[in-house]
């Protein structure tokens, strides 16, 4: 399985990308492969000029063609995702999670910005054609601490949800994988004809 991890938050490090770090350590620990990106990697102009010929934007395209889901960390700012990464989204082709499961994970200042996720960014990924988003995680800036070193230290109850998001995911994507017919199956098929 292969997996695209996308942090959004203009700050590094952030609360955010500390649960993506979180996250991508628990699916490396399962065979997962995973291409870590963040807004950082975009230079500012082609974000800002909406160069589609950006370099480090097709290199983006290219894993996500041949990934099996994506996991996207931002922070809530203004009731709202991070303004850089809807300028990224908004550069990405109009099927660019096609048949790909999406989890997303938010970060803000208070649990009033809970609904941002289902409201804002939810609809961003479903015009891309995500085959499913899942419930994702939002958590309050209170519950993580110590995250500019790795591993950042959770709320016991964040922690939990995370763990549980992942697991879903997980199997979400195993679900998605197609299944190959082994050698031995085919032979016998071909056999029987």
């Amino acid at each position: 399985m292969r997996v695209v991890t996308l942090a959004g938050s203009p700050r590094q490090p952030s609360r955010s990308s500390s649960l993506l770090a979180l996250s991508h350590q628990w699916l490396a620990s399962r065979g997962v492969e995973v291409f870590t990106y963040n807004i950082q990697d975009f230079s500012a102009d082609d974000l800002l000029f909406a160069n589609f010929g950006s370099p480090q934007l097709k290199q983006l395209n290219a894993e996500l063609a041949s990934a099996d889901g994506l996991i996207v960390a931002t922070p809530v700012y203004k009731a709202s995702f991070s303004g850089a990464l809807k300028t990224l989204l908004d550069l990405l082709p109009e099927r660019a999670l096609d048949h790909k499961v999406v989890l997303p994970l938010a970060t803000a200042g208070s649990i009033g910005h809970m609904l941002a996720v289902d409201y804002a960014l939810k609809p961003v990924l479903a015009s891309l054609k995500a085959q499913e988003v899942l419930q994702g995680v939002f958590a309050d800036d209170s519950l993580i601490s110590d995250y500019q070193t790795f591993p950042a230290k959770l709320d016991p109850a964040l922690e939990e949800r995370l763990t549980e998001s992942l697991e879903n995911f997980y199997l979400a994507l195993s679900r998605r994988r197609p299944q190959i017919p082994s050698v031995a199956s085919l032979s016998a098929q071909a056999l029987r004809v």
